[in-house]
C-alpha cells in the first residue's frame, strides 16, 4: 500500500466532549469552562441554525432533553432559546444556565488559545443551509486563531456544503458504523480526517487511514486504558467524556 502524507495535525490528543461531558450541561459555555479547569484546552461542541439562522449550540433536534423548551429546536428564533433555561437538567448549580450562540463561544475560545472541533448538528432537513452557514460563521468567528477549527458531520450533505463555501477549513467525516467504502467517502469530501466510533477502530482501520493521507480522531472514549491503546494505535485525537479521568495532552 503506498502511503501518502498525512496533513498536519494541530490539534491536542484530548477533545472534552460536548464541553465537558456530563460533568456540567453538555454544549454550554459553563460546560467548556468546567472542562478548561480539568486542563483541556481543545473541545468538541454540537450546532445548528435556529430559524432566523443563527448559530447555536445544541445537539438534539428537539429541546426537552436539555432545556425546558418544548417542541423543534429549529423551530425558535434566537430570542426564544437564548431564554431557555439549558442548565437546570443537569442539577441545580447550573440552574439559568443558557444556550449560547457559536459567536460567544467563540469568544472563549480565542480568548484563551483554545482549539475547536465544530460537530455540524442540522435540523432534519436543513442540512446544506446549515453546512454552508456554520462554515461560514466559523471562518469569520475564528479569525486569528493559531489553529483553524476543525469541521466534523455525520451528514455528508452539511460537510458537502461546508466544503464549497469554506474550502479551506478541514473536514472530519464522523461515522457511526465503518461503511466497508469509508475511504472513498473521505476522499469525495476531502476530508482530512476520519472521526470514528471508538469500538469502529482497530490498529488495521488507522493504518489504512494514514496510507491514504487521513489522520484519525474518535469518539466518545471514557477510559484511560482504551485511550493508551488507541494512542498506541496512531489514533491522534480522542474525544472524552471523562475530563476527570483521562488526562488532557
Amino acid at each position: 500500500m503506498t502511503s501518502l502524507s498525512l496533513p498536519s495535525w494541530p490539534y491536542p490528543r484530548t477533545f472534552a466532549h460536548r464541553g465537558a461531558g456530563k460533568l456540567a450541561p453538555e454544549n454550554t459555555l459553563a460546560a467548556l469552562r468546567h472542562g478548561a479547569s480539568f486542563g483541556y484546552a481543545a473541545f468538541e461542541f454540537d450546532v445548528k441554525l435556529s430559524a432566523d439562522g443563527t448559530s447555536f449550540l445544541l445537539h438534539d433536534a428537539t429541546l426537552e432533553r436539555t432545556t425546558n423548551g418544548v417542541g423543534r429546536a429549529d423551530a425558535m428564533t434566537l430570542g426564544g432559546l437564548t431564554m431557555l433555561d439549558a442548565g437546570s437538567w443537569h442539577s441545580a448549580a447550573f440552574a439559568g444556565e443558557p444556550l449560547p450562540t457559536l459567536a460567544g463561544i467563540f469568544a472563549y475560545l480565542r480568548a484563551n488559545g483554545f482549539a475547536a472541533n465544530v460537530e455540524i448538528k442540522p435540523s432534519p432537513g436543513r442540512e446544506w443551509e446549515t453546512g454552508a452557514a456554520v462554515a461560514l460563521d466559523v471562518k469569520t468567528l475564528s479569525q486569528g486563531m493559531p489553529v483553524k477549527p476543525l469541521l466534523s458531520s455525520f451528514s455528508e450533505a452539511a460537510l458537502e456544503a461546508a466544503r464549497f463555501a469554506v474550502p479551506d477549513l478541514p473536514r472530519a467525516l464522523l461515522v457511526d458504523t465503518l461503511p466497508s467504502d469509508w475511504l472513498e467517502h473521505l476522499r469525495r469530501l476531502d476530508c482530512v480526517a476520519l472521526d470514528a466510533n471508538h469500538r469502529e477502530l482497530s490498529a488495521d482501520v488507522v493504518a489504512r487511514a494514514n496510507a491514504a493521507g487521513f489522520r484519525v480522531l474518535c469518539y466518545t472514549v471514557n477510559e484511560p486504558e482504551r485511550a493508551q491503546e488507541l494512542f498506541e494505535w496512531g489514533v491522534d485525537s480522542v474525544i472524552t467524556d471523562a475530563v476527570d479521568r483521562i488526562e488532557a495532552s
